[in-house]
């Protein structure tokens, strides 16, 4: 018994004529029958009815038919597992909003990265709106936003919720913002001020902030990491998730660190994204294990 006989038998049965079964398989009519006729020979039992008009399955073979089917169904399993297996060189491509960067995404690559040798994570980071594109075309496997509760999400990808934080201004330790309990809107419209540029998560919030009333000078960026560093190096202050300042290297050697906002600010919640797969490959699965287990670490260090 050869599996092309039972995928021949099955593709006569679905289209209903050797035919429609050779022309959908690239297939000589003959070929199939022969095939099929070896099969029957092989089993005892008459698997085609056969007539001048063509041929059907005939009322033994639709009795064998489930259990073909179930034969196919777990060799197609097989391959497909074999496939994973052979592609455990493979590389997983993530795409992020780095306000996420040094509280997740790093210490989750250099966890995985040592259990997983032969795997390469290829880190980008992108705008959300790029994120979920990138994910929807299968240009990513894994995307890490910020939204706030409400944003849209394509219904598409599969979301799971890793971090919840709010807005904080990120100052300089030794800035005169350090020292007070909150901050409010005011004291930062009277000093220079680090924006993160349209397409930002930030934006959107100080933009609401601010209103028509921006600070004298704005310096903008693209993302918290450029952000901690402008804010470092003296610029100014900026607003950014909590999870993203606090346990940063800059926040740990006390250069910088994070002040709650006077005014009341919707929370941010950083996801991980990915599309909807029937399967997905076992390396993906283990990263997104890797980074549910240290965002939970996370959630326990910061509430302890």
């Amino acid at each position: 018994m050869r599996l092309e006989q039972l995928e021949y038998l099955a593709a006569v049965t679905r289209h209903g004529s050797l035919r429609r079964a050779g022309e959908h398989l690239h297939v000589s009519q003959s070929a199939i029958s022969e095939a099929i006729s070896s099969l029957e020979r092989e089993l005892g039992v008459p698997l085609l009815e056969r007539h001048r008009s063509g041929a059907r399955v005939s009322r033994e073979g639709r009795d064998l038919l489930p259990l073909m089917t179930e034969i196919l169904a777990g060799v197609a399993q097989l391959r497909a597992a074999a496939q994973d297996h052979a592609r455990t060189n493979r590389t997983i491509r993530v795409g992020t909003v780095n306000a996420g960067t040094s509280a997740l995404l790093v210490p989750t690559v250099r966890e995985f990265g040592a259990g997983h040798p032969s795997t390469t994570v290829d880190v980008a980071t992108m705008l959300q709106s790029e994120i979920q594109e990138s994910l929807l075309a299968g240009r990513l496997d894994v995307g890490l936003v910020n939204v706030f509760p409400g944003d849209d999400i394509p219904a598409a990808l599969s979301r799971t919720v890793l971090l919840r934080g709010a807005p904080v201004v990120c100052c300089r330790a030794d800035d005169p913002l350090a020292g007070q309990a909150r901050v409010s809107v005011d004291d930062l419209r009277a000093r220079p001020f680090v924006a993160m540029r349209p397409g930002f998560l930030m934006h959107r919030l100080t933009q609401r902030l601010f209103g028509d009333a921006r600070p004298p000078e704005t310096f903008s960026t693209d993302g918290a990491e450029m952000g901690k560093s402008l804010v470092a190096g003296g610029t100014g202050p900026t607003i950014l998730p909590d999870y993203s300042v606090l346990g940063d290297p800059l926040e740990r050697a006390g250069v910088i660190t994070a002040r709650p906002l006077a005014e009341s600010v919707p929370p941010v919640l950083m996801m991980l994204l990915r599309r909807r797969f029937d399967r997905v490959p076992p390396a993906v699965v283990d990263f997104e294990q890797t980074i549910l287990r240290l965002a939970g670490e996370h959630r326990q260090s910061a509430s302890g």
